[in-house]
């Protein structure tokens, strides 16, 4: 095998699969990227074997062949040279020797059909997205995302997708996204979990205007110019989220949201470590975000100037879960609706854009007033 490349490509190419790669892995091999040849590129993929993620360079091949290389040993040495032209060359061995006018170099690889195969996905169903509006809605629905192991299904983003409209869904039981899409269908319906961790990766090494994703029973595709990201599917089944949004909310609160994400962070500076419990007052034209933390003898209190007409409500929130919500919304202004102290606040952009509704949703904390 051998082949010449540009180590700037090559470092571009490591870096999109290196995120696949394990730090400590029970198999020694998962820890090396998989190079292989083909007539004017070079293939590479790695693999956790949950996600794996394969990627093109562009190469002059002279022979062909296939080796695994340790990844992070290969991308640290190549970050340090500059762009230059580099030869590989890999003996039956799987020596793999590697020059630039800067040195020589020499790593043990490991043959390449001892690397874990990728996961089949002739049979299944393909789905175009825009992969701005993908990496958009991941953004949006990934902090969402339970990490409770007790709870698989939550550990993941469930894609619901239609022939007109799509949901995209994130929850951990304490905050929920919802993301009704009109620019997501698909030819026949279907739903699926894909795991936080993968989409993460998907959101880092996608960068062409347009993803083919392909869908079987057990795993997902991304697929976007010279890259493609595979997962295994949470093959569990998705809580009924709707039964958890509340209808109907008498009661309106408009606010700016940097004014409020702002008055939050202070407050909640003065909260109770455990619970992180911060009240919200509203009143009319006003709001008063308040915390205190007894143990310390501390408290703090803020008035901002809201939209609200509604009788005088109180109601408590844990004040990570509302920043939270609160940073993932790019709207200058929110809309918060609720109902009674003792159900889930509905947080929305005020402005919504053509083809998404967003819909927030934070569960409340008791309070000592209505406890």
């Amino acid at each position: 095998m051998k082949f010449n490349v540009t180590s700037g490509e090559l470092v571009s190419g490591l870096s999109a699969v290196i995120g696949a790669v394990p730090s400590k892995a029970t198999l020694p091999i998962l820890e090396t990227v998989l190079f292989e040849t083909e007539e004017n590129r070079v293939k590479l993929s790695a693999s956790d074997l949950e996600v794996s993620i394969i990627e093109y360079v562009q190469a002059e091949v002279d022979q062909q062949g296939g080796v695994a290389i340790p990844a992070r040993r290969l991308l640290d040495t190549l970050r340090q040279l500059p762009d230059i032209p580099v030869t590989f060359e890999v003996d039956e061995k799987a020596q793999v020797r590697f020059r630039t006018d800067k040195g020589t170099y020499k790593l043990a690889g490991e043959k390449s059909e001892d690397f874990p195969d990728m996961p089949a996905l002739e049979d299944g169903q393909e789905i175009k997205i825009d992969t701005g509006g993908l990496k958009d809605a991941i953004k949006k629905t990934s902090f969402a995302v339970s990490s409770d192991d007790l709870r698989p299904a939550m550990m993941g983003v469930f894609f619901d997708i239609g022939e007109e409209e799509s949901r995209i869904v994130a929850t951990d039981g304490h905050r929920l996204v919802r993301l009704v899409r009109s620019d997501i269908s698909a030819s026949s319906a279907i739903s699926f979990i894909v795991p936080e961790k993968a989409l993460t990766l998907v959101a880092k090494a996608l960068d062409e205007a347009q993803c083919d994703m392909v869908v079987t029973g057990d795993h997902v595709s991304f697929h976007s110019g010279n890259t493609m990201v595979i997962t295994r599917l949470i093959n569990e089944q998705y809580p009924k989220y709707e039964s958890v949004i509340p209808r109907e909310n008498d009661k309106t609160l408009k606010i700016h949201r940097e004014q409020m994400l702002a008055a939050v962070k202070r407050v909640s500076v003065f909260s109770s470590s455990t619970t992180r419990q911060i009240r919200l007052q509203m009143k009319p034209d006003e709001i008063i975000v308040s915390a205190e933390d007894l143990d310390m003898s501390s408290e703090a209190k803020e008035n901002i100037a809201s939209e609200y007409s509604d009788e005088p409500m109180e109601i408590g929130f844990n004040a990570r879960y509302l920043m939270d919500v609160l940073n993932n919304i790019d709207d200058p202004e929110v809309m918060f609706e609720f109902s009674t102290p003792n159900r889930a606040g509905i947080v929305r952009p005020s402005v919504q854009d053509d083809d998404e509704d967003m819909l927030m949703l934070v569960m409340p904390v008791m309070l000592n007033s209505y406890s």
